[in-house]
């Protein structure tokens, strides 16, 4: 059911989509996205071809399984036509791996602060932009407490191999949701990879790229463009400076 939600000044609304991986919270270890995923691979497609060999950040889940497997001969169609076996399996995989301690989720710094000074602003609506499937997503932000900021509907990696598609989707959900029209100028996309940054340009979106996850660092990411580089979230009074200066 769509949420009632009351925008008086669809002007001065600001939607931030945020990732997750890299940007909310990061797993203790490297690897630990093969503990869960890969089982699910073998009992899906019978193997898991290259995962674990190549750089997964800032893919959709979908776009990470056929670069797994399209040396195997899978086609994009014949992994879309899995997709909702994929979002039936693998939650369960992830809190076997979680509970057995096998993979372990944490906040990283500022998260909660941000969180909450953005809800508790009008400005501002919150939302997910992942490419995780759908209920992985929840699953990790169940685990680390974060579930209950997202209460707009977002766009996940269960809808399309290409994360720059994913905007434009939650721009869509949102609006019907909200019953307005949020330029895309108004949308602000938070993460932690190049992927984020490309994406919020070819949707219209400003961008800010937080040096949190694994593989980029501040300088790294400043070169792809965005509008702001942060070191992390824990500085609050820039952050909110920040979103307030779009």
């Amino acid at each position: 059911m769509t949420e009632n939600l009351q925008v008086v000044d669809s002007e001065g609304l600001r939607v931030i989509l945020w990732d997750i991986d890299g940007t909310l919270i990061r797993s203790r270890g490297t690897g630990s996205f093969w503990v869960y995923f890969k089982p699910v691979l073998l009992k899906l497609f019978g193997t898991a071809g290259n995962l674990g060999k190549f750089q997964v950040s800032g893919m959709t889940d979908l776009q990470i399984i056929y670069e797994a497997l399209k040396d195997e001969g899978f086609t994009p169609e014949q992994i879309i036509a899995r997709t909702s076996e994929l979002c039936e399996m693998l939650p369960p995989e992830m809190r076997r791996a979680t509970a057995t301690g096998e993979v372990e989720f944490y906040l990283l710094p500022g998260v909660i602060e941000a969180l909450e000074a953005v809800a508790a602003n009008p400005r501002y609506r919150s939302a997910l932009l992942t490419g995780n499937i759908e209920p992985a997503a929840h699953v990790k932000l169940d685990l680390v407490g974060l579930d209950q900021f997202f209460a707009l509907p977002g766009a996940f990696g269960d809808t399309s191999l290409h994360r720059q598609d994913l905007p434009a989707i939650a721009a869509e959900r949102i609006n019907a949701n909200l019953g307005t029209t949020v330029p895309p100028d108004h949308f602000i996309v938070i993460g932690d990879t190049p992927n984020d940054i490309a994406t919020a340009k070819y949707f219209g979106a400003r961008s800010i790229a937080v040096a949190t996850g694994r593989s980029f660092n501040p300088a790294m990411l400043a070169e792809c463009g965005p509008d702001v580089v942060l070191n992390d979230l824990s500085d609050l009074d820039l952050l909110m400076k920040t979103l307030a200066g779009f």
